[in-house]
């Protein structure tokens, strides 16, 4: 099997667990995943099977969304609600309050990478260092937000939800702490749901337990996705039976004997002479050639 499965992840599981558990169940150990999600979260999560792995690292669409519940006049070590509170606060704050502040977090943003968070400082993860009770000074990070839209709010409770379209490597928890924060009350995280990640949807998520009744019924490949689909938003070329074999090879290819170049595309998924999806490749019109990007044969 070689392809995309899209698991729709359950809380309280890691990234690794879930790949973990389908090692079991799909009887293969060459899985990767597309973009971690925190334990507490839930959704989308592409896993990608055999040969599929090539593309773990070069998917070209990294943009992800996601539906996140929050809670203002509260701050915790954390940032959501899982963590120790350490601030609360009774300011009031109206629906155009809200409103007001959200400019301020779309667009190219700065991040402070949150404690409990992968990031590595001098060697070492900030999370072990933060559960140490250790915090260390961190170098803001560009992040990329390209809508955030308020799907619903109470300014009794001050609950609510955001939908969030972002960048890779974009901590959803601390635009909603930078959100209190500029309101001056606080703001935690007390859920979230990747509905999207690079370019798969929701609609394509299977759970923990339909995979393994597919499993049980030998059914499997019924669920796996094309890998393709990962670069669906390039261009395609078809290549002849010559360039086919030139291309698996590595060899570079004169653009003038190939058709279907697109004027200023640069990149293109690639297709051989049978028809197969074999790679991606990168046209240089300067010196006319394509070259190979990623051979997945």
């Amino acid at each position: 099997m070689n392809g995309i499965l899209c698991v729709d992840k359950p809380q309280d599981f890691t990234s690794f667990d879930v790949v973990a558990k389908l090692r079991g169940v799909l009887h293969m150990k060459r899985l990767g995943h597309g973009g971690t999600l925190d334990p507490m979260a839930t959704g989308v999560l592409p896993v990608f099977v055999g040969s599929a792995t090539k593309a773990c690292d070069i998917m070209p669409d990294n943009t992800k969304s996601y539906l996140a519940g929050f809670r203002l006049g509260f701050t915790s070590d954390t940032q959501d609600v899982w963590g120790e509170v350490k601030e609360a606060s009774d300011a009031a704050v109206s629906r155009d309050d809200l409103e007001a502040v959200i400019p301020c977090f779309t667009g190219k943003i700065m991040q402070l990478p949150p404690m409990y968070s992968a990031v590595q400082v001098n060697g070492r993860r900030l999370y072990d260092l933060a559960r140490q009770g250790v915090e260390v000074e961190r170098e803001a990070r560009e992040a990329e937000v390209s809508s955030l839209r308020i799907s619903g709010y109470s300014s009794d409770t001050r609950e609510g939800r955001l939908e969030i379209c972002c960048g890779k490597g974009t901590y959803i928890r601390t635009i909603i702490n930078d959100i209190g924060e500029k309101l001056g009350c606080g703001g935690i995280m007390t859920s979230l749901v990747r509905t999207s990640s690079g370019g798969f949807t929701l609609a394509d998520c299977h759970t923990l337990e339909e995979i393994q009744q597919a499993g049980d019924e030998g059914r499997l490949e019924e669920l796996i996705l094309p890998i393709d689909r990962v670069f669906a938003e390039l261009p395609a070329l078809r290549l002849g039976e010559a360039q086919t074999r030139m291309y698996r090879n590595g060899v570079k290819l004169d653009l003038s004997r190939i058709s279907g170049i697109v004027n200023g595309a640069g990149q293109y998924r690639v297709y051989g002479s049978d028809g197969a999806f074999i790679g991606t490749a990168i046209a240089d019109t300067d010196g006319g050639i394509l070259r190979v990007g990623k051979n997945m044969g």
